[in-house]
């Protein structure tokens, strides 16, 4: 099946790159996110007050969240790891050409290379054509900080920094687990991610509950997050003079543990290095200002166009990681077949 398994693999990503997520096809992560949002709102409870009874210790209350919190993870990786284990199965079962079929479809569904293109090349275009009200309209739509009052030099870094750290997790990381365990691994993957997006958050109501979600994401994108700043470095190596690959070696040593996330500063600190801007910095979140550390250095201003070079420093890494892929799965097909 590995030979099966290395077509589907290759097949996704060129569907990925060709077709990116289109509004009218119905995705598998909104319904993981659906579940979530349905299961969220019967185990999270009174969560705004911590706790709906007055009787019971706080201690108790924070165990009982984190309970709920743990048992929505497990549901929710319980019915994807089924639902996509089973659709993959009765696939192959069917013939081994339509198991092919559908592993590549779903790895299509779970990459997001083109998709996290075309939502940060909308902020570029508002920039060059619009307003900077739809500007910042359009970076609303792509980040969780507040954007009324951001520049045009905010919305850009916006941007940038969302390419940058979804490199990792939107397209590195699932990539290499689908390498690792095709598309049920992969799902489970996009499963965590999701839930940490929607519940993982430190405020009243999900602190406790989001806990495992968010501590769970943090360990599935430990490696990744490393190997995919890795392959970064080496795709800023191969991309010309718009790229400096030793600035960003060295951003990437002294910045990546300048984020409250152990993962979400591995990459920046590479793009950052790389393009020779700074990112990160305070950022507003509900009407809150939240002190953050700065990432890379000046050498130059913040421009526009760096979202489009952020942009070919993701796609740079995507095939880079695409390539080694494919040549340690071909390694592993002509190894079991020598071995025959």
């Amino acid at each position: 099946m590995t030979g099966y398994h290395i077509l589907a693999f290759g097949g996704g990503f060129l569907l990925d790159l060709l077709l990116g997520d289109p509004e009218w096809l119905p995705h598998p992560i909104r319904l993981i996110g659906g579940l979530t949002a349905y299961l969220e709102k019967r185990l999270n409870r009174g969560g705004e007050k911590g706790g709906s009874s007055a009787s019971k210790s706080r201690e108790k209350q924070r165990n009982i969240r984190r309970f709920h919190g743990a048992l929505l993870v497990l549901l929710v990786l319980l019915c994807t790891g089924m639902v996509s284990g089973g659709l993959l199965l009765a696939a192959y079962r069917l013939h081994p050409f339509a198991g092919c079929l559908a592993e590549g479809i779903m790895t299509y569904q779970i990459l997001a290379a083109k998709c996290l293109r075309t939502e940060s090349m909308k902020v570029y275009d508002r920039l060059q054509h619009g307003t900077l009200d739809e500007a910042r309209k359009a970076v609303s739509m792509i980040v969780g900080r507040d954007t009324s009052v951001l520049d045009e030099t905010g919305v850009a870094k916006a941007a940038i920094e969302t390419v940058a750290e979804n490199t990792s997790d939107g397209v590195i990381a699932p990539m290499l687990y689908l390498a690792l365990g095709g598309p049920v691994l992969g799902f489970l993957y996009k499963a965590v991610n999701t839930m940490d997006s929607m519940v993982g958050y430190k405020n009243e109501r999900y602190l406790e509950f989001g806990r495992v979600a968010a501590k769970l994401d943090d360990v599935v994108n430990f490696i990744p997050a490393r190997l995919s700043a890795l392959l970064m470095i080496g795709a800023s190596a191969l991309l010309g003079s718009d790229f400096d690959a030793k600035r960003a070696w060295y951003i990437f040593k002294r910045d990546r543990k300048k984020h409250a996330s152990p993962n979400s500063a591995q990459t920046e600190s590479v793009c950052a290095g790389a393009l020779g801007i700074r990112l990160a910095g305070d950022a507003r979140y509900f009407g809150k200002v939240v002190k953050k550390p700065f990432i890379g250095d000046a050498v130059r201003k913040v421009e526009t166009e760096d979202i489009r070079r952020a942009n070919r420093l993701m796609y740079g890494t995507a095939f880079l990681c695409e390539f080694l892929c494919l040549a340690a799965l071909l390694a592993v097909c002509f190894t079991a077949y020598t071995c025959h």
